[in-house]
């Protein structure tokens, strides 16, 4: 091959390959990325659109398990009278202790008007027994329907060999006050 074939063929490679070069960073890059961009909001839309049929069939069913669900939600809320809402948080509360066999050293009540919506019944309840008992009276709290939250749990040692335990339980109680029309 002669140097001026050899000259002319490299200069058609190199120019073959800048170009390749700009149609890849000009052209194709950005149709591949509008591309992607361009399925990604597809499937977005059809996420919406799945969820916009989910909540269609929901109305068109009737209302009544949400209306019930808060229905019973609002049956377990303490009831306004407070001395009612005490009993009934300390009845529970002996029957967890009866239920569990733990022994309850004292039940500190104390109201807290929140908001005019609804009010807040906090209680410290101190308990002992063992690890066994206590973790009963937990599950009890628990499992129990009544619009009781435990915020706060501590745990002691009342012997050297941890057998024997105290039990500090912060709960809050809710009561929801009426709505006036």
């Amino acid at each position: 091959m002669q140097i001026k074939n050899r000259q002319q063929l490299l200069i058609m490679v190199t120019i073959a390959a800048v170009s390749l070069f700009a149609a890849d960073r000009l052209v194709l890059s950005p149709l591949l990325k509008a591309w992607s961009m361009r399925a990604t909001r597809i499937a977005d839309l059809h996420k919406n659109i799945d969820r916009a049929n989910a909540m269609m069939q929901r109305e068109q069913l009737p209302n009544q398990s949400i209306r019930s669900r808060w229905e019973q939600m609002s049956r377990n809320t303490l009831t306004n009278n407070n001395s009612a809402a005490e009993q009934r948080v300390f009845k529970a509360v002996d029957l967890w202790a009866q239920n569990s066999g733990v022994a309850i050293s004292a039940i500190t009540p104390q109201w807290k008007h929140d908001s005019d919506d609804y009010m807040t019944f906090e209680c410290r309840v101190d308990a002992a027994g063992d690890l066994g008992k206590l973790s009963r009276f937990l599950y009890s709290v628990e499992r129990d329907p009544m619009a009781l939250k435990l915020e706060l749990v501590e745990l002691g040692a009342r012997d050297k060999e941890g057998q024997q335990l105290s039990m500090g339980l912060q709960l809050s109680g809710l009561v929801l006050t009426p709505q006036k029309r």
